[in-house]
């Protein structure tokens, strides 16, 4: 595992550490138009894993984009946290990515991709984030509604990414990875997050529903065995392509099985249901 993090850092981003040694850089009023309090210096040095690292950086994990239309004439410019969400979202997706593939051995690709995106989407992200108080931390303009925002699910969610993605930055993937597993994978929620029920139906309609398509239809296409011991093969089909099939004693258990399948299809062709 040590070896897997090594090689992966090869290709880390130049860190903002360009002296070999942790330094903090202080904010004041020459480096930036906002400051933050010492308690939440305190609470990111706790995130971070250690003391030190580049302040700023994270500082601006905090920033949420009203921010930037309250100071959009200032100088030098107010970052949000936009740009350092993108690369949180693709960090966390990494780690999380091993550690289902190893931690879950036999799951299959349909599965694993199903149990990640439970785990990364906004309601558990927001939920991690609560955890751990991070809506207090927020850096928010003036004009916006603070307690409103500091709530919102969307706005914890893209910060606790943003979090991930400044940690990457400034200490590397060994950093992120143990930020991860502590916040996440070691969450109370975590284990009843991966075993929630697929409702690979409800699914199904929501993607087609995303994407503008039809409504998926199921067609019973083979039926055997006798009155009391009866199989039913369910076949599904989105804009009259068929998608998947399932084979079950119940019908409903059936169509659950065909729209597996379609997920599946769907997860490998690289789109999210």
């Amino acid at each position: 595992m040590e070896q897997f993090w090594q090689k992966l850092t090869l290709f880390a981003f130049k860190r903002s550490d360009t002296s070999g040694e942790s330094c903090i850089k202080k904010i004041d009023q020459e480096d930036s138009v906002i400051t933050i309090t010492p308690e939440t210096a305190d609470f990111l040095e706790t995130c971070a894993g250690s003391k030190g690292g580049n302040l700023f950086l994270y500082q601006t994990a905090l920033t949420h984009r009203s921010v930037v239309h309250d100071y959009e004439h200032a100088t030098p410019a107010v970052q949000s946290n936009q740009r350092l969400e993108f690369l949180g979202d693709a960090v966390l997706g990494l780690l999380i990515s091993d550690y289902l593939f190893r931690n879950f051995p036999d799951s299959r690709e349909g599965e694993l991709s199903s149990n990640r995106a439970k785990i990364v989407n906004r309601k558990s992200l927001a939920g991690f984030a609560r955890s751990i108080g991070l809506g207090k931390h927020l850096i928010i303009g003036e004009s916006a509604d603070k307690n409103k925002i500091r709530s919102s699910e969307s706005a914890l969610a893209d910060a606790f990414e943003s979090l991930i993605g400044a940690i990457y930055l400034d200490k590397g993937l060994d950093a992120a990875f143990a930020f991860v597993m502590k916040q996440i994978t070691e969450h109370a929620d975590f284990r009843s997050i991966v075993a929630a029920e697929h409702n690979y139906k409800s699914q199904l309609i929501e993607y087609t529903q995303s994407h503008h398509l039809p409504p998926p239809v199921y067609k019973v296409i083979a039926e055997e065995g006798a009155e009391h011991e009866k199989t039913f093969t369910i076949e599904v089909s989105v804009d009259d392509r068929q998608m998947g099939q399932g084979t079950a004693p119940r019908k409903k258990d059936a169509e659950q099985l065909a729209a597996r399948e379609a997920i599946d299809r769907i997860l490998t062709d690289g789109h999210t249901p």
